[in-house]
């Protein structure tokens, strides 16, 4: 039976509301830039829960989002899972098809959509994919011109309820949330939170083994907050009773930096073509960057020389970190250990520029192909597993990926990594072959698929390839049928991953060969042609138009 001591997200709202009612939440939107206190913060969160309850909705109804970083979408955080109601954050960068079937997947009834998506969200739409939506809420004051229906704004959404909600006492296993994770094949997989789950996240993320987060903190998260709960972030940093700022649609380093300056943060998060972005910005424009004290940096590598940049020319630390979708997402953290501070500068980035030590409150195995633990020594590679309280143990509705990736409660992460004597995790490969470009997910089979579609293919593959900005692009190594006009051949390629996919998906190269390596069991071996352009990037310093996802794609 659910009870008031169940380990639920209410409570961190509620000491937010008590202990700090005056802390600002700041938030960049399509109006301007807006900020209210956490005082004022729950009374809208109320006001939204009678909104959902007004609508029908209720207890394990799933309320799907499609928006940007910003107070409206805060809002959804702990207005819809406090009353019952599951939150799914869904990647407007996705394909229209993927947009389709995550939403039939998980039977929204509502639907969240920021006015900068609102096209987006029209062009995917499928009468049968989204059946079950009942109901389009603009994230808004008006409703731009659309086919989506019903819909209203936000505002008047909101406008007529009470700031008083009969908050439910709800069981610590009630789904709270809800992502789904992109691989290289088949359809996107769903993952589910319970309160719990994200309980012990947020716990987790809160001392210094974790996020060190403190009430004193002014917190910006860069990392989308569809990109599993902007890495628990909204919720550790209302638990911290902490300042959020919200950088809104499509931020530019311009953007970031001045309310890095304006609001006086002091952490911020995001993946590392952001803060590339910055460093880039700070070269040629002033800006007081005084106050920032943490970059955490996840989703791709951190490159060392962003880490020594930062702390040289900036006295900031980035704190590298690594986690999944699956582990609600936080699972190390790159921190130096007791007296590593007087370790030579080097040695401390080398530190730093690994995945780092794994959390309190996860357990890890790192195994070989028979299933036996490698030793800790920095060489001997293995798959990870991790197990722990916001580990999931299933993917929704997927039974047939559950026993690929899934054993005794272990999640096989699917990474490849070594760890030193000290525990630190270094990812050296992955066993999928997904892409990811700029923090975004590029699936190579789906790319494969589209490609050897082509009559004049006979044979292709899709590998990421090192690039100096977007840390992976994808190339294209492409057999071609016999008597194939190979130029005229890549120009159609390209432009019909771009007719299917996003722009950002298209192969920045198509390299013709004469034969894709294999393994024994016939099946394509992309290991030998990341091997050969591990060295070389053919991409490398290229900055095209459509490199990497935006807010326009």
């Amino acid at each position: 039976m659910p009870g008031a001591t169940d380990q639920t997200l209410r409570p961190f709202l509620w000491r937010a509301q008590k202990m700090f009612p005056d802390r600002e939440v700041v938030s960049r939107t399509h109006e301007g830039v807006q900020r209210y206190t956490y005082a004022e913060y729950g009374d809208r969160v109320a006001q939204l829960a009678n909104a959902l309850s007004a609508a029908g909705l209720g207890d394990g109804d799933r309320v799907g989002t499609f928006c940007w970083n910003h107070h409206r979408h805060f809002e959804t955080y702990f207005g819809v899972p406090s009353m019952g109601a599951q939150l799914h954050t869904i990647n407007p960068l996705l394909p229209d098809h993927h947009v389709q079937y995550i939403v039939e997947n998980a039977a929204d009834r509502l639907l969240f959509v920021d006015p900068s998506l609102v096209e987006k969200l029209d062009e995917a739409y499928d009468e049968e994919a989204f059946a079950s939506v009942e109901q389009f809420v603009v994230m808004g004051e008006e409703v731009p011109d659309t086919d989506l229906s019903p819909v209203t704004d936000y505002e008047s959404f909101l406008a007529d309820e009470d700031a008083a909600y009969d908050w439910p006492d709800l069981s610590e296993d009630q789904p709270a949330g809800m992502c789904y994770t992109s691989g290289t094949t088949g359809k996107p997989k769903g993952v589910e939170y319970t309160q719990q789950m994200l309980w012990a996240h947020t716990m987790a993320s809160l001392p210094e083994a974790g996020l060190d987060l403190r009430s004193s903190d002014v917190v910006m998260p860069v990392v989308p907050m569809f990109h599993v709960n902007a890495w628990g972030m909204p919720f550790s940093t209302t638990a911290a009773g902490a300042k959020h700022v919200y950088p809104g649609p499509s931020p530019t380093p311009a953007d970031l930096a001045s309310l890095i300056e304006e609001e006086g943060v002091t952490l911020t998060a995001g993946v590392p073509t952001v803060w590339l972005g910055l460093l880039d910005y700070l070269e040629e424009n002033d800006a007081d960057m005084s106050s920032l004290e943490t970059i955490v940096i996840g989703g791709s590598a951190a490159p060392q020389s962003v880490i020594r940049r930062f702390d040289e020319e900036y006295d900031v630390d980035v704190l590298h970190a690594w986690g999944m979708t699956e582990m609600s997402p936080i699972g190390t953290v790159a921190r130096l250990k007791p007296g590593m501070e007087s370790l030579p500068k080097d040695q401390q980035y080398d530190k730093q520029a690994k995945q780092g030590l794994l959390i309190p409150g996860l357990e890890m195995r790192v195994v070989d192909d028979d299933g036996e633990e490698v030793p800790w020594n920095g060489e001997d590679f293995g798959e990870l597993w991790v197990r722990g309280p916001w580990v999931t143990t299933e993917y929704f509705e997927r039974p047939e990926a559950n026993q690929e990736d899934f054993e005794d409660n272990w999640l096989k992460t699917g990474d490849v990594v070594t760890v030193d004597e000290e525990g630190y995790v270094k990812i050296v490969d992955r066993a999928k072959d997904v892409i990811k470009s700029g923090g975004e997910w590029i699936s190579s089979v789906e790319l494969e698929n589209t490609l050897m579609a082509n009559d004049g293919v006979a044979e292709a593959t899709v590998v990421g390839v090192p690039h100096e900005r977007w840390q992976e692009r994808p190339v294209a190594f492409v057999v071609p049928a016999a008597g194939t006009d190979e130029d005229a051949l890549k120009a159609e390629l390209v432009e019909m991953v771009k007719a299917e996919f996003p722009k950002w998906w298209a192969p920045d190269e198509v390299v013709f060969i004469e034969e894709v390596p294999k393994t024994a069991t016939g099946k394509f071996d992309k290991k030998v042609l990341r091997d050969q352009y591990d060295d070389q990037s053919l991409v490398e310093g290229k900055t095209p138009e459509d490199a990497a996802p935006d807010a326009d794609d």
